[in-house]
């Protein structure tokens, strides 16, 4: 092939010519096809040229014969003959207006073809000299938006990896090492990765073997690995077809643990170990642990042995952040809390189904999270004026309510709760009557419109809703998308004060693009006595696996079972929350 290209740049031609269709006002599934294809191939951590030069490009998801063609003519030629004529109507500054918040591509088309401009600096040029608040369609609040977009656009950092797709690879790449690395070894994750961070900017492993030269040529032969850039006795830096970088450390296995615990991290709370331990006479580094008076070095074969050499109690990697974890770990310290663990969960309480922007069935939810272990599943399709695909109308929720009435006489092994996941309105009311409200077992309210009113506004919308007697919990409190969209405008002390006064439980989102509240939100949130419910808001079977990416949450957080409200029976739970202020006392 003429152009052996890296999975990174045919993900990036093919989401340039989805954007160009979409600025041509082509049919909206062929841009998404585009998008999904891209999104695929940039996921992938297999070569995508290697995989279309051996006939194999149609394994990948979304890759059908129209684009594997394309792919073919932009290996072959450096372009897609598709995108070059579009590219002769569209210059590439009028795609990236398409990508500023509050453009997109009809808005970005007017400014190109009515205005001449074609790029975010021109954009921001005419912001500045006011040229916009004159304009039809346009006026002095999209002005104001678009300084502070484009600002934020020119400011913008590297994007990172989501957690799962950077665990999903870092595991590929430890079972590769140990199924083709000499015998003996062992590798495993470390770095942010393995303290269960929201997102990742590259991925740290640690490895060992009697024989670690040997180790270092396995990694570097692994089908994952697109470049190795650098490579030493102790350690390989590689580049992945995903494009994610890679740190291998190596040492042999008497060193494991202390190489383990220092490419764990985090810096902060490495160096505030190496302070307090160089106090007490250590040095403290990769290598081991040594003793000032002596001289003496310490290495060990597991992690806890440079903890207990230090005086600390076992710290998980989820707490290593320099939060106050060392002086709770101190063997005369108050002890770190016995955090949460994903086999506490005795129920999720937000799901999906078809009936609104789901992919399974109630019953297939229902064996799935059965199979799971769990007592209890509340069904939470999306109400009236979700404002996004399919929602449930009135009369709808109501067979619905019937329709989980019958299944929980059917024997299914698990207890359904019919629910909703209901729309808190700008003005804070909700889209549904409070008698429909009142036939539900759970109610979790959420914002899923308007998020750009002013801080008293917003936090007045949440206030108002978590004061109305049906509402159980509020959905991903925050409103953030990781590495896509900040918090809302929010008073989080009123939020969390509220939440507390009226028993309405805040959720731990477990969906890895939100993890909403985050870690630093839920800690506070349960030291100001709210109780916090974990759920999947899993819209097919599969999804209900992503509640361990909130319980990484609640674990960074600080969390017990305690502080989680769904570690309980459901009758429990009821008691626990609103719904328990309002139930007579038991006989």
């Amino acid at each position: 092939m003429a152009h052996p290209l890296t999975n990174a740049q045919i993900a990036d031609s093919l989401e340039e010519l989805g954007d160009l269709y979409e600025l041509d006002g082509a049919d909206r599934h062929r841009v998404l096809a585009y998008r999904r294809a891209a999104r695929a191939i940039r996921e992938s951590s297999a070569s995508v040229a290697a995989l279309v030069g051996e006939g194999r490009a149609r394994e990948l998801p979304g890759i059908g014969q129209t684009l594997e063609a394309k792919i073919g003519d932009l290996l072959a030629y450096g372009e897609i003959p598709a995108a070059v004529a579009l590219k002769q109507r569209y210059p590439a500054g009028v795609i990236a207006l398409t990508r500023l918040p509050g453009i997109g591509p009809k808005r970005a088309r007017a400014l190109f073809t009515d205005l001449g401009i074609d790029s975010p600096a021109a954009l921001r040029a005419a912001a500045a000299a006011g040229r916009l608040r004159t304009e039809r369609g346009f006026g002095p609040k999209f002005e104001a938006n678009v300084l502070a977009a484009t600002a934020q656009e020119l400011t913008g950092g590297p994007s990172r990896v989501l957690l799962p797709r950077a665990l999903e690879l870092g595991e590929e790449l430890v079972a590769g090492l140990l199924d083709s690395g000499p015998p003996a070894a062992n590798a495993q994750i470390a770095g942010s990765a393995r303290r269960m961070v929201e997102a990742v900017g590259d991925l740290d492993l640690v490895a060992t073997a009697d024989d670690p030269a040997a180790l270092a040529d396995a990694f570097a032969a692994l089908p994952q690995i697109e470049v190795v850039l650098q490579s030493g006795p102790a350690a390989v830096r590689a580049r992945t077809h995903m494009g994610l970088d890679v740190d291998l450390r190596l040492a042999r296995p008497a060193e494991h643990g202390n190489l383990l615990q220092h490419f764990t991290g985090s810096a902060q709370h490495n160096e505030a170990l190496r302070a307090d331990a160089r106090a007490r006479g250590y040095h403290v580094s990769e290598h081991g642990v040594s003793e000032e008076a002596s001289g003496r070095l310490h290495t060990f074969a597991e992690e806890q042995g440079v903890y207990s050499l230090l005086g600390y109690r076992p710290i998980p990697p989820e707490l290593r952040e320099n939060r106050g974890e060392l002086q709770a770990a101190r063997e005369h310290g108050p002890g770190l809390p016995e955090l949460v663990r994903e086999r506490d969960v005795r129920g999720d309480l937000h799901c999906h189904t078809v009936a609104s922007d789901g992919r399974a069935q109630i019953e297939e939810m229902a064996l799935a999270a059965a199979a799971r272990g769990y007592e209890y599943l509340a069904i939470t399709d999306h109400s009236a004026s979700h404002g996004f695909g399919k929602a449930v109308s009135p009369a709808q929720l109501r067979d619905q309510i019937e329709r989980i009435h019958r299944l929980n006489s059917s024997g299914l092994g698990i207890r359904l709760l019919a629910g909703s996941e209901v729309n808190i309105l700008p003005d804070g009311s909700l889209d549904y009557d409070d008698d429909l409200l009142g036939e539900l077992d759970w109610v979790i309210a959420s914002i899923h419109t308007s998020f750009r009113l002013s801080e008293q506004r917003m936090t007045e919308r949440l206030v108002s809703a978590m004061r109305h007697p049906a509402v159980d919990a509020i959905a991903h409190p925050t409103g953030r998308l990781i590495e896509q969209r900040p918090s809302y405008a929010l008073d989080r002390e009123t939020l969390f004060e509220v939440a507390a006064q009226t028993g309405t439980f805040l959720e731990i989102n477990a969906n890895p693009l939100r993890r909403d509240l985050s870690e630093q939100d839920a800690r506070a949130a349960a030291q100001a006595g709210v109780l916090l419910v974990v759920n999947s808001d899993a819209h097919s079977t599969e999804m209900l696996a992503l509640l361990r990416y909130g319980i990484a949450t609640a674990r960074r957080g600080w969390l017990r079972a305690a502080d989680v409200a769904n570690t309980r029976s459901w009758e429990e739970l009821q008691r626990m929350g609103k719904r328990g202020r309002r139930m007579p006392p038991a006989s």
